[in-house]
């Protein structure tokens, strides 16, 4: 069955997010998920989907022909199938993106893969489920992969802000890595948390969902 995947949608869009904002990229979202994020931009991921074939994915993905792919969801690693999937679209030549909610290690990701791992602050509800392997994963990783590990906090308030201040200074985590930051959408005013980055100091990356603001929020496969 890893062969098989539950897949909610395939599309080619505008990356919103992340250290590669604002290139053309093939999005592969898997369904599934469950962990009950509050405030979860995708929640029609969270279930059902159509059963693909990994060779169906990776024809249909690459016939886009587009250099950077992201493997997203719903929480894709959920899904047996998706490692080999991720291989065999590094394999292609392209560059692979995994979005990860954070609460499963990817440890057994293909090292080829620039993951990016969210840090759930307490707004979420699920902060007590971030898994601290993958902290220790991309500190203790060699500093040739540090590069491939990327880390991301949602912002929905001033106590989100403060604790993932306190969780990226106590491990040092903006001394190796990219960090971003962005705001939860229609929460929090993005003035306020480029405010509280600048009076701190902090070394993150300010980022806003771009495709949120390109097309209507609502909208499905952008």
């Amino acid at each position: 069955m890893s062969e098989i995947l539950n897949i909610c949608e395939i599309f080619h869009s505008i990356q919103g997010e992340s250290s590669f904002a604002g290139w053309p990229c093939l999005f592969i979202r898997l369904s599934g998920c469950g962990h009950g994020c509050v405030g979860c931009d995708t929640p029609y991921a969270q279930s059902g989907g159509t059963s693909m074939p990994i060779g169906d994915i990776v024809h249909q993905a690459l016939s886009f022909q587009t250099p950077l792919i992201e493997v997203t969801g719903g929480e894709p690693l959920l899904q047996a199938g998706v490692y080999p999937l991720m291989q065999r679209l590094c394999d292609s030549g392209r560059q692979v993106l995994l979005e990860t909610g954070g609460f499963l290690s990817v440890a057994d990701v293909d090292r080829r893969v620039h993951k990016i791992i969210d840090l759930k602050p307490p707004s979420s509800g699920v902060c007590p489920l971030n898994n601290p392997e993958n902290i220790r994963l991309a500190l203790d990783a060699p500093f040739m992969e540090r590069a491939s590990f990327e880390f991301k906090a949602v912002i929905a308030s001033r106590t989100d802000y403060l604790w993932a201040r306190s969780l990226l200074l106590e491990h040092r985590l903006t001394d190796s890595f990219t960090i971003m930051m962005g705001v939860a959408f229609g929460m929090l005013d993005p003035k306020e948390l480029a405010g509280w980055i600048l009076e701190d100091r902090l070394r993150v990356r300010l980022q806003l969902q771009l495709h949120k603001y390109i097309w209507d929020p609502g909208i499905r496969g952008v």
